[in-house]
């Protein structure tokens, strides 16, 4: 069994963290290895819902579906791996300090046989790769400062 716990502070409100963190249409801009995630169910995220994930991981394609277990507007966010090549649990806490956003992220994760890497290995490479992800999801949000996208109304 992989536990890992990474935090970041992130210079941006809590709402707005939140909810780019959220939305699986998002992790390609911030997940490196990601290339596409979308909801399975209608509506936005919440207990119960599931979205699935298409991506690399140690040089493999894979896809993955995972399922909303912890759902807490602005607090926490988590979800379960319901198939794939790990079978994961992940959680984000998030919490305002001091004015500034802090999510603490933590995988537990149990490797399937697909990979044939030792587990130390596996693990070492998954937590530089959960460092790498927070720092972008930090620059996205701080530098960029991403905004929604814009609906416009289609002419009739």
């Amino acid at each position: 069994m992989i536990n890992m716990n990474v935090s970041i502070m992130i210079y941006q409100p809590v709402g707005q963290v939140f909810d780019f963190v959220s939305t699986p249409e998002n992790d390609f801009q911030w997940q490196y290895g990601t290339l596409a995630s979308a909801g399975l169910s209608e509506g936005v995220a919440n207990i119960g819902t599931s979205f699935r994930s298409i991506g690399h991981l140690m040089g493999r394609r894979v896809e993955s579906t995972f399922e909303v277990t912890e759902y807490e507007l602005n607090k926490k966010f988590g979800f379960k791996s319901l198939s794939g090549p790990l079978h994961s649990q992940t959680s984000y806490i998030f919490e305002v300090v001091k004015g500034v956003t802090k999510i603490d992220l933590s995988i537990q994760a149990l490797v399937v046989n697909l990979f044939q890497a030792d587990e130390g290995i596996l693990k070492k490479r998954m937590k530089k790769q959960l460092k790498e992800n927070l720092l972008m999801l930090k620059e996205l949000l701080e530098v960029k400062r991403l905004r929604p996208a814009l609906h416009l109304p289609t002419e009739t």
